[in-house]
């Protein structure tokens, strides 16, 4: 069903959907795509929501992605970005042939496994920048598909063995390069015409109310305790998708 032609009570669900997700980013800095996406495909369908998701998680951070400029990484980022072009270009041609009920379960496939990845005691590893080949493939691929490719390139990140302000700087500054990388094709190949593009916009004062609102939540819970919270209502999502069709 077209955005355009939606009732109120699947717009209500969206705006609340979206409210909750960019309220957690606001409060741990990450999670929203993970949870807006798959959520939100419960109701709507996957092509129309991972560009407006897509859309939004850019804009909500275009201004951080212009912060502490000095300390990024460019030569762990640079060889990201001719690998994630070829993710997002065969990402792109299989988001637009394939059947929206495909697409659905392979969501919900992706985002069970991710969960479980995320609650799992994985130790810390170091690699060379040869990986940068199958993770910026995998990120711009994923990313495209499913609009939350941003584990690849944390894991790539964190093989590299950045310390912590040219980790987050270095993932801002590819947030950018590849957000807009994914834009420019799903525009190219019209997924952000008509409803979507007017679903996007309409959405940005929810996001923004959602980004303040988390900003001003002081809480206890560290981290890790963010990362398996978030975890938990992913793979709840992801199980309800594969059993939706």
């Amino acid at each position: 069903m077209a955005l355009e032609n939606l009732e109120y009570q699947p717009l209500i669900y969206a705006g609340g959907v979206l409210f909750l997700a960019y309220m957690v980013r606001g409060i741990a800095g990450f999670g929203s795509g993970l949870i807006a996406v798959p959520l939100l495909a419960q109701v709507f369908p996957v092509q129309e929501i991972v560009p407006l998701v897509v859309f939004l998680d850019y804009v909500g951070s275009a201004s951080q992605g212009l912060r502490n400029r000095n300390s990024i990484a460019w030569r762990e980022q640079l060889p990201l970005i001719p690998f994630s072009l070829l993710g997002v270009g065969a990402g792109v041609v299989l988001f637009a042939l394939a059947k929206e009920a495909v697409l659905a379960q392979a969501l919900g496939g992706f985002v069970i496994f991710y969960a479980i990845y995320q609650l799992l005691p994985l130790p810390a590893l170091q690699g060379s920048r040869i990986f940068a080949a199958p993770f910026g493939f995998l990120g711009g691929f994923v990313g495209t598909i499913f609009g939350t490719g941003g584990p690849f390139y944390v894991i790539y990140l964190g093989l590299r063995s950045l310390e912590k302000s040219a980790f987050r700087a270095t993932f801002a500054i590819n947030f950018l390069i590849d957000g807009a990388i994914r834009l420019g094709a799903y525009a190219l190949f019209g997924f952000l015409q008509g409803g979507v593009l007017f679903g996007s916009i309409a959405a940005l004062p929810i996001v923004a109310l959602g980004l303040w609102a988390g900003g001003r939540i002081h809480t206890e819970l560290s981290q890790k305790a963010y990362v398996r919270i978030i975890s938990v209502v992913v793979f709840i999502s992801g199980v309800a998708l594969l059993f939706k069709m």
